[in-house]
């Protein structure tokens, strides 16, 4: 039994000190950009397998969707350290990630008078804000994202940034998709994407 604890404590002392390692702004601005991108993908492939139609979701008029980076980056910033407890992760992302879609539909609704989606006729959802269904869903992605996709990414950051080249490279592809990032979302300040298949009315 005495060994049994000596394990454990070796083991959990393992994992804080995983946790405790700094990854700074050329780490999560990659992981926001393709977080933001997988979610742009996940929502156009659903229009296009239930109607056969492409559809480019969001406000924004790029390939990206910023609720899903915020969503990626809050999961790897606040789960770091539970990134062996799949079940925990699941369902604290699910939680999480409601919360925060709730709260981005209702900014967006009442910053544009239009809702970019609905629940309203899904199973168990809260003012068509949120539902069951997209929170499970959630929790799915946040248990993928948390336990297996962000430790891989932070081992190829590691080796990217142990060479010249490969920081330099790293930088540079930040600094052009901040570039267009910031420029799309001036330009949706004005003009937000909207249209068929992307907003409706509340």
């Amino acid at each position: 039994m005495t060994e049994y604890r000596q394990n454990k404590r070796n083991y959990n002392n393992l994992i804080r000190k995983h946790a405790a390692q700094v990854y700074g702004f050329f780490f999560y601005l990659p992981l926001f950009f393709l977080f933001s991108f997988l979610g742009w993908l996940w929502e156009a492939g659903i229009y296009l397998a239930t109607d056969g139609d492409f559809v480019n979701r969001g406000i924004l008029s790029g390939p990206w969707l910023p609720i899903y980076g915020c969503g990626g980056i809050l999961l790897a910033l606040l789960f770091r350290r539970w990134e062996y407890k799949p079940v925990r992760v699941f369902f604290f992302s699910m939680v999480l990630c409601s919360l925060l879609e709730y709260l981005t539909s209702f900014v967006l609704e009442r910053t544009w008078g239009v809702r970019w989606w609905d629940y309203s006729g899904e199973f168990l959802n809260i003012r068509g804000r949120i539902c069951l269904l997209a929170s499970l869903l959630f929790g799915v992605g946040g248990w993928l994202s948390v336990c297996y996709a962000v430790p891989y990414l932070r081992m190829l950051y590691r080796k990217l940034w142990k060479t010249e080249k490969g920081k330099r490279g790293l930088q540079l592809t930040c600094l052009i998709l901040l570039l267009f990032f910031i420029a799309d979302a001036a330009w949706a300040a004005d003009f937000p994407h909207m249209g068929k298949n992307v907003t409706m009315e509340p």
